[in-house]
């Protein structure tokens, strides 16, 4: 099992319907409105790294409003 966070930031005020969005691509198991530098941050469960990248820029990147995504897989 592979363990991501993909943090989300948004260019638009839409929020409520962009988390239920990433929220929704498969994969992500948790997707929390943020403060700070970013706007989501996004845990991602996937079997390897490459689902990790299909995750982010197929899935998350794809949605509407998403500006741009920084992705850290986890080491433990």
């Amino acid at each position: 099992m592979v363990v991501a966070y993909v943090m989300v930031k948004a260019h638009t005020g839409d929020a409520d319907r962009i988390r239920d969005d990433i929220s929704a691509v498969d994969g992500v198991v948790e997707c929390s409105i943020v403060a700070g530098d970013v706007d989501f941050i996004a845990k991602v469960e996937v079997d390897s790294p490459a689902a990790v990248k299909d995750v982010a820029a197929t899935g998350i990147q794809a949605i509407d409003g998403v500006e741009n995504t920084q992705t850290y897989i986890a080491m433990d």
